[in-house]
């Protein structure tokens, strides 16, 4: 595997978080793990939005503090994946969305890059105090689902998310 590294975000980052992003939109793909960068257009904004979320008393109060990371390629510098981990519940990640969302830039995708990126993610959350975490895939998403399980997922269920109208499998994994 090659090498990399999991960094918070940063204007070193700047142009390639608008490119991770415009490589989303022309695909028509979901940027899971990516917090606000879907509707935030500056990239300096998303930064600053990235690193105000990790402060309880920043987080607006339909959100949890979460932590952003970005996955870069160390050959060449490369963005290729994000992965964001939230560090509690509220009522909608306790049902739906868990502990951890990612993703993988779509020219990207099908080396291996999100079960490495998830695997170097987890140790982060056990220094948050986390002892497992809940992490959800929508049903069919056979890439992240065997990401999921690499890293020890466990099935506990499938749950129907009525506003996305998409029926998303769970999975938990226990922090050694």
């Amino acid at each position: 595997m090659e090498e990399f590294i999991l960094t918070r975000p940063t204007n070193e980052y700047a142009s390639q978080i608008m490119e991770y992003r415009q490589e989303f939109l022309d695909a028509g793909d979901s940027m899971d793990g990516t917090g606000s960068l879907r509707r935030i257009e500056n990239p300096e904004e998303y930064i600053k939005i990235c690193r105000e979320y990790e402060d309880p008393a920043m987080v607006p109060s339909h959100l949890v503090p979460a932590t952003q990371f970005f996955f870069v390629r160390k050959r060449d510098n490369r963005l290729v994946g994000m992965i964001q981990v939230r560090h509690y519940f509220n009522d909608f990640l306790e049902r739906f969305g868990g502990n951890i969302g990612y993703s993988v830039r779509p020219s990207e995708r099908r080396k291996g890059y999100a079960k490495e990126m998830l695997k170097t993610t987890l140790s982060f959350c056990k220094e948050i105090g986390l002892d497992k975490v809940l992490i959800s895939c929508i049903d069919g998403n056979i890439g992240s689902e065997k990401t999921i399980l690499a890293n020890g997922g466990i099935y506990e269920s499938t749950v129907h998310e009525p506003n996305a109208n998409e029926d998303l499998k769970r999975f938990w994994i226990t922090l050694y």
